[in-house]
Order: structure tokens, then C-alpha cells, then sequence
């Protein structure tokens, strides 16, 4: 069945393993590929960057370095980088990688001009002994539209493929789609054709078990679960959402080593659409079959969304976007009809709307432990038959109409407040030197 097709295409197209923060890794990305059409030598990098790519690349931790940027992502992907790895890119990285990337930055060798530009851009123009080279990624973090070596566009390579056509894009059909339509597919799908969304699961899970273990950045997740064990909270399954979720992000956002299945092009919003699922999933004895379900809708509900909210914007994408998917995987999960999932969803916009992103960083295993929770009990409100009245706010009486009202408050709604947002973080970062030295 072509719809089914689709399902399965929309599903391995977003839902991929990535390394590192999906806005610095794109850049590196980038810079790997420019630096592979110049050849041998990298002496200087210039990054144009849209505002959003530059919000979330500021202060989150990169996989093999100590440091924090877009300047030092480019760096590492020029210089030891595999365009071949996709999100992957950064995999490889080594001592001396890392050593010469440094090099490259603190001999301010390394340009980062940003954009009054929306959503994913990415130009990085590398000058090497060999030659020079440029890559232009746009509109999601692994879509390359340019390479050029020596000025001149060349072949793209099957790990470099450009995004398709928006008339040929099976998001394109899924946007057309309404919500019940999309919940009765992953309902009919056969359960051999959705058995790799277990794949995130296993994937995730690994991250978020360390992050339980061990303080890792901020530690959120390892404090709630600290107190789950000491008796401090009780032992309920909201809990458990949220301290799994949080120690996920944690983990990432420190800039471990470790891949994460992402969703709609973020890590993030793979843990926030996978994790609560399966701490439901584990909580209440589901079978595997079950929980691929419930993570496939998860995820086609999440990439639904951000079809409407852009894929960078003001508002938290894990909050508005993925978490959401999670609460109505959640509702499937635990036998929700779908015009329980569909309330679960309006529960969700009544509930998160309003969270911004202020970039990448540790305190969003904040938002990410706040957001799952809200997804929990969002689908068991629904389920229980309380659902937020169409008159209220931005929901509407329709579902679709619901999720597009939520996108015209991300655009054009909040564009003024991602430019105030961007331009605080940029103040924070000069006057935290000088009055936070202590802190």
C-alpha cells in the first residue's frame, strides 16, 4: 500500500542516529564537506549561519572537545570530519583533531557571521593550501544544496544526497493528512514494517540509563531519580517520565559520545519523542509491538508539527513539537480511541505553547523533564475524557486547525521574540565574562 510506503519513508528519512547537537553537527557537516572539495591544508573557515543555527550552537557541548560554538564545530568537522557520516559526521574525531581545530580557533582562523534569517542555513567556505571549498546546507541540517571546489558546483556523493522536492517529499502528503488518518495507518501497519523504531529506543534508552547513573551536566535526570530512590517522591510513572526524559538530555547536552535516534532533525526532539513512550511502555508491561506503534506515532505526529512550526523557531520544539508526538504515542500505547489522542493533542497546545528556545543547552533537561511530564498527563486527562474546550485560546474545535494556529504563533508570531532571545544570549555571553567570573 503506497500510504504505508510513505509512512515507512517519512519514518527512515527523520528518524536517524545523530551525534552531537543537530545545529553545530550540521555545521561541522558542512565544514567537512567545503573542506573536502578544497583538499589538504585547512588554514581559514568562514561560516554564514542562520540566527536559529547559531542560537542552538552556542553552549552546548560538542562530542571529542572541552568547548562550546559554531566556530569550534566548524573546526573539528574541517579538519577531522566524515561528510560520508551524515550527523555522524564528528564520529572519528581524535586527539589531534580536536588539538588542530583548537589551533585553528584561538589563532582566530575560524569566521562565524550570523544571519537576520530564519529556520536552517548553513554556508561554510574553507580556504586550504590545496584550493578552496563551500557547502551550503538548507532547510533541514542534512540537506546540502551546494559544493563547490574552486568555485566551481561538483557531484554530490550518495552520504552527501540533497533533500527532494516538496512535491515529491512524503512530508508533503503527510501534511495533508488529517490526524485521525495518520493514527489509523501506524494503527493497520504491519508490525514487521515498524520493528526498527526499536531501534531508537534501544538507542536512547543507553544514553538515558547513563545519565540516571552518572551527574552528568546538569544532572537533572540523576537528581530526579536520586529522589525517587531515596523515597523522596513516589515511584509513579510521571516521575519516571520525566527523570528519564531529563537524563537523556543531560547526557547529549554535556556532549557525550554517544549517538541519539533523532526526530524531525534534532537529538533532542529524539528524546523527548521517544523516551517518555517507553517509560510508559516499561511502567505498564507493553510489548515491543506495541511500543513500535506507539514511537511511530510519535514521531510522524512530531514531524506533522514542525511542518507548521518551521524547524527552528522561538518556541521549544521539543515542548511544542515532540512532546506532544510522545503524549499521543503515550495514548495509543494505553489504548486511547483516536479521538482521545486527538484531545491529548489539544491538551498539549493549551499546556506548552508559550516555551521558547533559548538555544542548546544543559538547563534544557529542564524543559525536556517539564515537557514529558505535560505529555503524560496530557493523555491521561484525555483519556479520563477532560479535554480543553474549543473556545479557549488557540484551540479550535479541529485538530488540524489546532496544530496550524499553534504554527502561526511560532510564524510569524514569535519572530520578533527569536531576535530579542538571540540578542540577550549574545550580551549574556560578553557580560557573563566580566560579572560571572565566580559563578
Amino acid at each position: 500500500m503506497d500510504e504505508y510506503k510513505n509512512i515507512i519513508q517519512i519514518l527512515k528519512k527523520e528518524v536517524v542516529p545523530a551525534l552531537g547537537c543537530t545545529e553545530p553537527v550540521a555545521v561541522a557537516l558542512a565544514a567537512s564537506n567545503a573542506a573536502k572539495a578544497a583538499g589538504d591544508g585547512v588554514k581559514h573557515i568562514k561560516v554564514i549561519v542562520s540566527s536559529g543555527i547559531y542560537k542552538n550552537g552556542m553552549a552546548v557541548g560538542i562530542p571529542g572537545i572541552d568547548r562550546v560554538g559554531i566556530d569550534i564545530a566548524a573546526a573539528l568537522g574541517a579538519v577531522g570530519g566524515d561528510p560520508a557520516k551524515g550527523l555522524e559526521v564528528l564520529e572519528n574525531i581524535d586527539g589531534k583533531a580536536a588539538s588542530r581545530a583548537m589551533e585553528l580557533v584561538d589563532s582566530e582562523a575560524v569566521e562565524v557571521e550570523v544571519l537576520d534569517r530564519s529556520g536552517v542555513y548553513i554556508d561554510c567556505r574553507v580556504a586550504a593550501d590545496a584550493g578552496n571549498g563551500r557547502c551550503i546546507i538548507e532547510e533541514s541540517h542534512t540537506n546540502i544544496v551546494l559544493v563547490e571546489s574552486n568555485g566551481k558546483s561538483i557531484g554530490l556523493s550518495a552520504g552527501e544526497k540533497t533533500g527532494e522536492k516538496a512535491k515529491d517529499d512524503p512530508r508533503t502528503w503527510l501534511q495533508g493528512k488529517r490526524i485521525s488518518d495518520i493514527i489509523n495507518l501506524v494503527r493497520e501497519i504491519p508490525d514487521e514494517d515498524i520493528a526498527f523504531m526499536l531501534n531508537g529506543r534501544d538507542m536512547n534508552l543507553a544514553v538515558a540509563r547513563k545519565g540516571l547513573q552518572e551527574r552528568i551536566g546538569m544532572g537533572v535526570g540523576y537528581n530526579l531519580y536520586s529522589m525517587i530512590k531515596k523515597g523522596m517522591v513516589s515511584d509513579d510513572t510521571g516521575y519516571y517520565v520525566s527523570a528519564l526524559t531529563a537524563a537523556g538530555a543531560d547526557v547529549r547536552m554535556a556532549g557525550v559520545k554517544m549517538p541519539v535516534m533523532s526526530s524531525a532533525g534534532s537529538g533532542n526532539h529524539g528524546l523527548t519523542a521517544i523516551l517518555p513512550v517507553v517509560a510508559v511502555a516499561e511502567k505498564y508491561g507493553k510489548n515491543d509491538g506495541d511500543l513500535a506503534r506507539g514511537l511511530a506515532l510519535s514521531h510522524l505526529v512530531t514531524i506533522y508539527i514542525k511542518n507548521y512550526t518551521g524547524k527552528l523557531s522561538a518556541l521549544c520544539g521539543c515542548a511544542v513539537a515532540a512532546a506532544i508526538g510522545a503524549s499521543t504515542g503515550i495514548a495509543l500505547l494505553m489504548g486511547a480511541t483516536n479521538r482521545q489522542i486527538e484531545g491529548t493533542i489539544k491538551n498539549m497546545i493549551a499546556n506548552v505553547t508559550g516555551m521558547i528556545c533559548d538555544g542548546g543547552k544543559a538547563g534544557c533537561a529542564l524543559k525536556l523533564s517539564t515537557a514529558a511530564s505535560a505529555a503524560f498527563q496530557s493523555a491521561l486527562l484525555a483519556m479520563d475524557g477532560v479535554v480543553v474546550p474549543c473556545d479557549n485560546g488557540i484551540i479550535h474545535c479541529s485538530v488540524e486547525k489546532t496544530i496550524q494556529n499553534l504554527g502561526k504563533v511560532s510564524y510569524p508570531g514569535m519572530t520578533e521574540t527569536d531576535k530579542a532571545i538571540l540578542e540577550v544570549m549574545v550580551e549574556n555571553s560578553h557580560t557573563n565574562k566580566r560579572d560571572c567570573a565566580g559563578c
